[in-house]
């Protein structure tokens, strides 16, 4: 019995370390859907940097929509840092765009500049 209550207790252990991580991958290419590749902004977003907008990077082929989501309880926006795109983005809002050329687009909001992400094309 004291064998089997220890092996639940390490696996709730390996289970819990491996699902709170903080590490952020770069997501694989998408060539997204009719609604777009979703990027979601984050509830508590203005708070945070580069986990404000998720995912973060965002990995996408060429000529793919990117949709942002805004679960926040105030307005936000995607702003490209080059000026190639900007949208702002009300709670429960939606903003798309599509990216036609290749590179590493970064962005921000422009009412919360702590708060920064970037679309990689390829």
């Amino acid at each position: 019995m004291t064998q089997n209550i220890r092996y639940a207790f390490i696996l709730a252990a390996a289970v819990l370390m491996t699902s709170c991580g903080g590490y952020s991958s770069p997501t694989t290419p998408s060539s997204g859907n009719n609604d777009g590749t979703p990027v979601t902004i984050v509830a508590g977003a203005e708070r945070l940097t580069t986990t404000a907008y998720s995912p973060n990077p965002l990995t996408i082929s060429a000529g793919t929509m990117v949709t942002w989501t805004n679960r926040d309880s105030t307005t936000h926006s995607a702003t490209s840092d080059s000026g190639a795109f900007s949208g702002n983005v009300a709670p429960n809002g939606q903003y798309s765009f599509t990216f036609q050329n290749k590179g590493t687009f970064t962005y921000h909001c422009s009412f919360h500049p702590n708060m920064v992400a970037s679309v990689i094309v390829q």
